[in-house]
């Protein structure tokens, strides 16, 4: 048995993985213990999809060929609140792989590469001697905290939690869809916006389909969740009926905390960096899970610092641009003249979806361009 691990990581989703392999690829020798509260393979409501910068971030954890089996999808379509419509082919595919499998397959590459994996359900958390102590049995010198949306030690730790203002609810399911379908379908909602409803092709003959809205524009319309969420799912996209319908929330990076407290570090969900504009959260997972799993073998003594300037290096100017754009998208009309934008100009295209699902900004041209759109949109409305 180890008396001190190296790194202590809690949750076996896409960020905890990253945080375990990373700090094995860095340092084979690291103590590394991976605890999650459930054994795998497990479901996790999620929209299944995983951009290329995500298979980027696969690369770098040494697993290019983790998802090779799944077929990439080429196409991506967008409907605007107002109807405008942009379909094109994406510069680098995207692949839809079901949590099911993509994260049971990371666990096992971690476990593989010499991680203990352990179900443990973690309920207490405490400091001494410059280590940390989990459940009074558990002493490592640094901790990832990857426990989720609703993550355990984040509230342990007395860290904020993610304003419900900027707090998404979704529902996600699944449903039949011709094997040769290859493009994602994001369908955008006027009422109750912002909200969409997504159909995400597996390339199996079913696709991931699902709807979300913010936390307190469900709350505002008096309704049963379920019944505004199911509703309205099967409302945008009639064509397919879902199955196996579960919720999850979505902490939006507007609202993350400070990445960690003392030798405990927040990655993916649990650190709330979840796209606002797109709901993205894997490639987020990920590349956090990556660098926490980097400062922690690499900067023992001081991690959390370490941490901070690596997202920041990293994520820094654009979570700033998504900061920006989820405010000025409260506004429908703004992502209508966006759309329009993209539907006219390529490269329009591919910088949204640079944003929206990677590491993207918004140079001040584009930004002055969509504005004028919008504006000029606004007035011709008025007159």
């Amino acid at each position: 048995m180890t008396d001190v691990w190296d790194v202590l990581v809690v949750g076996g989703g896409p960020a905890g993985a990253a945080a375990a392999l990373r700090a094995k690829q860095l340092r084979p020798g690291a103590a590394v213990l991976l605890l999650d509260r459930d054994d795998f393979p497990r479901d996790k409501a999620c929209g299944d999809g995983i951009a290329a910068h995500g298979r980027d971030e696969l690369g770098l954890l040494g697993l290019p060929d983790l998802i090779a089996d799944y077929r990439p999808t080429q196409r991506l379509s967008v409907i605007s609140p107002g109807g405008v419509r942009v379909s094109a082919r994406v510069a680098r595919p995207n692949h839809v792989v079901p949590r099911m499998v993509f994260d049971a397959r990371l666990v096992e590459a971690a476990r593989a590469r010499g991680v203990v994996v352990r179900r443990h359900r973690v309920r207490s958390l405490t400091s001494q001697d410059g280590r940390v102590v989990v459940d009074g049995e558990l002493t490592a010198r640094s901790v990832v905290a990857a426990d989720g949306a609703h993550s355990t030690l984040r509230r342990l730790l007395g860290a904020r939690p993610t304003p419900e203002r900027h707090t998404a609810i979704a529902v996600r399911g699944y449903a039949d869809m011709p094997d040769d379908e290859d493009a994602q379908l994001i369908a955008m909602q006027r009422a109750g916006w912002p909200a969409y409803a997504w159909a995400f092709p597996i390339g199996d003959g079913t696709a991931n389909v699902g709807f979300g809205m913010l936390l307190p524009t469900l709350h505002a319309t008096g309704l049963p969740g379920r019944q505004v969420l199911h509703g309205r799912l099967a409302e945008l996209l009639p064509h397919l009926p879902a199955r196996d319908l579960r919720a999850h929330h979505l902490p939006l990076s507007p609202g993350r905390p400070k990445p960690g407290v003392g030798k405990v570090l927040f990655a993916g969900d649990a650190a709330s960096l979840i796209n606002p504009l797109t709901g993205e959260g894997i490639y987020y997972a990920l590349l956090s899970g990556r660098l926490a799993g980097e400062a922690a073998v690499l900067s023992a003594g001081d991690p959390l610092t370490a941490y901070r300037r690596r997202l920041r290096a990293a994520l820094g100017r654009h979570l700033l641009t998504t900061d920006v754009l989820a405010r000025a998208a409260q506004s429908p009309g703004f992502i209508d003249a966006a759309i329009a934008t993209a539907a006219r100009r390529p490269e329009v295209f591919d910088l949204l979806v640079e944003v929206g699902l990677g590491a993207g900004t918004v140079p001040a041209p584009l930004a002055a361009a969509v504005v004028s759109r919008w504006i000029r949109t606004n007035l011709g409305a008025r007159g």
